[in-house]
């Protein structure tokens, strides 16, 4: 008869310090980030708070882009859309709600994004929305 040995004093409750190696420069990191940070290598996340991203279309994989985007602690993200937000997006563009109808996506977007962000983190990150087609913007 075999038995499983028992777990290690290591609780499944604590989130993983955060690495020593982090970059002054970066903000202390609150453990809503300890998912993102214990998946990479060391300064890799300080990398990851000074990208810049440019996002092309908000609608069905943009929604989902953009949100993961913010939950992995990607600061300044430009998201680029021309299409506004019709009835038949709520079913699958999960950012969206019915009050939205009519809106540019891209500005809806952004704002919805930013709101899986905690609020005491909000202030550092800059969504931008620029509605037109990428092929016109500067």
């Amino acid at each position: 008869k075999t038995t499983m040995s028992e777990p290690t004093s290591t609780s499944v409750d604590t989130p993983p310090a955060a690495p020593q190696s982090e970059s002054s420069s970066v903000s202390p990191l609150p453990s809503f980030y300890s998912g993102t940070i214990s998946a990479l290598q060391p300064g890799v996340f300080s990398c990851i708070q000074s990208s810049r991203i440019l996002l092309v279309g908000s609608g069905g994989i943009g929604c989902e882009l953009l949100k993961n985007l913010a939950l992995s602690g990607f600061r300044t993200v430009t998201v680029v859309d021309m299409d506004t937000i019709d009835v038949s997006n709520l079913n699958r563009q999960f950012l969206f709600r019915s009050h939205h109808v009519g809106r540019s996506k891209c500005e809806v977007a952004a704002d919805a994004a930013l709101a899986f962000v905690p609020a005491s983190e909000r202030a550092s990150y800059k969504y931008t929305p620029v509605v037109g087609n990428i092929k016109d913007t500067a």
